[in-house]
């Protein structure tokens, strides 16, 4: 320690605990530019060096000669300012609420083909009511089926099919809530048994 003393109105600059963190938060955003398709990077307004560096990047498969070039490139980036990136940042941003959404989707699809599977009669009387367009008798004979692939630990090919049933009823199910499509334009088979 020294005993230097300083002046209170003297501004010392950022402290080294935050300077890693800015740099931590830069080898962070490197990595996640690293991660997206290589058709993306064009459209996130970035420095025509970091683009080079982020192809030169791309092409190493070693794993130690990867890292070390992507703390390289983390340090390209820092030379310039953060507005830089911010368009890259808000893609990442809306990437992240987009798998959030999707996830949620997914989620709700499992939940409804579980609770189809428990208690079958209820959740599809339930079903039925939302879309008195489905097969009933189809419907039937997949959880059925998805059942018993279930307790014979067999393939799954109803339990499959039953989700893509319930996730193309889901989508169709948001088009309609948000106007975007019309179904019945949509629908070749309903077209074809008219």
């Amino acid at each position: 320690m020294t005993n230097e003393t300083y002046d209170e109105g003297r501004d010392l600059g950022r402290g080294r605990s935050e300077n890693r963190r800015k740099a931590l938060d830069i080898l962070k955003l490197a990595g996640q530019l690293m991660e997206l398709p290589p058709s993306r990077i064009p459209k996130l307004n970035l420095p025509d060096d970091i683009v080079d560096e982020i192809a030169r990047t791309r092409k190493i498969t070693a794993h130690i000669a990867r890292k070390r070039q992507l703390a390289f490139l983390a340090k390209q980036m820092r030379k310039h300012g953060d507005e830089a990136f911010t368009d890259a940042r808000a893609a990442l941003g809306e990437d992240r609420q987009r798998q959030r959404e999707d996830a949620a989707f997914m989620h709700r699809i499992e939940a409804r083909r579980e609770r189809l599977m428990e208690d079958g009669d209820v959740a599809l009387g339930e079903l039925f009511d939302q879309h008195p367009e489905l097969d009933r008798q189809h419907m039937r004979s997949l959880i059925r089926q998805a059942r018993i692939e279930k307790e014979k630990a067999k393939p799954p090919h109803a339990f499959r099919e039953l989700y893509q049933i319930l996730k193309d009823l889901e989508a169709k199910g948001q088009d309609d809530a948000d106007g975007d499509v019309d179904v019945e334009a949509h629908d070749p088979e309903d077209k074809a048994q008219e």
